[in-house]
């Protein structure tokens, strides 16, 4: 093993060593934040339309499959004509001389002389009433289509989950954001109770005598600039509470359920970015290219289909058993010849394929950056974090100290109002790597696609 390799493990393990003496269970907040994404889950309207689509792609499968049981329909037409196009049928040319003999034989009349007859082509007074019946036995087409419908509904769920995991990050993020935000108030509001006892003692000991007016000064500017950081911090958390709130789809100004914990995340992620939805969306792809594929070489595939037609037929609406008929059979088309036209589609879905191929490297590739970068993000916060906590420490003791020197007249007020502001700084730098941190731990959970989505 190398030194780069025995390095890299080294920083590995004592970052994991780290997070787990750091950390303790995240219980209530992560009961509410789950409650939380769970409202954004229902109620987004993003959500509520793939949710359409997703309905829209599961009515066109079953209209696929209804492409496959007969189609039934009643069908009627009645006919009136004169005039136009006639069949001329010489009967009497044909009959006359026959019936002329018989007659002498006879010695009788009994076969009268018969007149050539000339019948109209369109029939006149003429009615059809029958149900008609067709029904696919043999074709391709349909069963193709019927596939491609279902592997786009199952696109359709895949594109949805991937919009799901996107929502997820970003409630998780903008709750962690406004967690920051109300503890960045408090420690703003500690800080100004600090230094208006600051101004009160200042004002006292100048009364005294015991210090110059410069230091009432500096304490009164200390007071302006510390009510200003406040107010500042109360926008930046209705801010956030507004940027949650829509994210949730509900009230901007609706109050928000703030945990008190300290922990940091716990679980370390193994790489799981093979089962990211985008890979599973690029091999659905694939999979309906390969079905267009075998749609278009279903052209050279026979087709075969059922009729059937039940009626009745004749003059002057008369119905007897005469008038009903039945017509049935079968029909077969086979394509021989269309210009090449399904060759060159045929070559245009395997560039498809190509395309699609490429794009699953590429976007393997992404993915896989995107976990280590999170990965590396989430080490660089905890590590920042534990540096946060042991300044914050010392700073606590460096301003517990120097405040009781200069109570007891030992320190300068400068040396009193740099421990103070070297105190708020480190609580301020603490909750900020701390959210951080969960904010990276939000992304490395969205990178490796590990929460689970009900």
């Amino acid at each position: 093993m190398n030194n780069v390799q025995f390095n890299n493990n080294v920083m590995i393990k004592k970052t994991l060593f780290l997070t787990l003496i750091l950390s303790g269970y995240l219980g209530y907040s992560q009961t509410k934040l789950d409650g939380y994404i769970e409202t954004g889950l229902k109620n987004n309207e993003v959500i509520k339309q793939h949710n359409f689509d997703i309905n829209k792609s599961m009515y066109a499968l079953k209209e696929a499959r209804s492409l496959f049981y007969p189609t039934v329909s009643l069908n009627g037409n009645y006919t009136k004509a004169d005039g136009g196009r006639t069949i001329d049928i010489p009967v009497g040319d044909m009959l006359n001389p026959v019936y002329s003999t018989l007659n002498q034989i006879t010695n009788s009349n009994a076969f009268p002389s018969l007149q050539n007859q000339s019948v109209l082509i369109n029939p006149d007074n003429f009615y059809d009433a029958k149900i008609h019946t067709t029904m696919p036995l043999l074709n391709f087409e349909i069963i193709y289509n019927k596939r491609i419908k279902n592997q786009q509904t199952s696109l359709q769920k895949i594109e949805l989950e991937i919009y799901q995991r996107e929502l997820v990050k970003d409630i998780k993020i903008a709750y962690y954001k406004y967690l920051q935000s109300v503890e960045g108030i408090k420690i703003y509001q500690e800080a100004l109770v600090l230094v208006k006892e600051n101004k009160r003692v200042n004002q006292s000991l100048y009364k005294n005598d015991k210090i110059n007016r410069t230091a009432v000064l500096r304490s009164d500017n200390e007071v302006i600039r510390i009510e200003a950081n406040l107010e500042t911090a109360k926008q930046v958390s209705k801010n956030a509470q507004s940027y949650f709130n829509f994210l949730l789809n509900q009230k901007l100004d609706t109050p928000i359920e703030v945990d008190e914990s300290k922990s940091l995340p716990t679980e370390a992620l193994s790489e799981n970015t093979q089962n990211r939805e985008e890979l599973q969306k690029l091999t659905q792809v694939k999979e309906i290219n390969e079905t267009v594929g075998k749609l278009t070489q279903s052209y050279w595939f026979p087709k075969l289909g059922g009729f059937a037609d039940v009626g009745f037929q004749d003059f002057d609406f008369n119905v007897n058993k005469d008038s009903r008929y039945y017509f049935a059979g079968v029909s077969l088309e086979m394509n021989i010849f269309s210009g090449n036209k399904n060759k060159y589609k045929l070559k245009q879905v395997e560039e498809d394929s190509k395309k699609i191929s490429s794009q699953t490297d590429n976007v393997r590739q992404q993915l896989l950056l995107q976990f280590q970068v999170a990965q590396n993000n989430l080490k660089a916060a905890l590590e920042q974090y534990n540096a946060n906590k042991n300044q914050k420490e010392s700073a606590k003791k460096y301003n517990d100290d120097i405040t009781k020197l200069y109570k007891e007249g030992q320190a300068i007020y400068i040396e009193l109002l740099d421990a103070q502001n070297q105190w708020v700084n480190a609580q301020l730098n603490t909750n900020i790597s701390l959210y951080i941190s969960w904010i990276a731990y939000a992304e490395l959970e969205r990178a490796n696609a590990t929460f689970t989505l009900k």
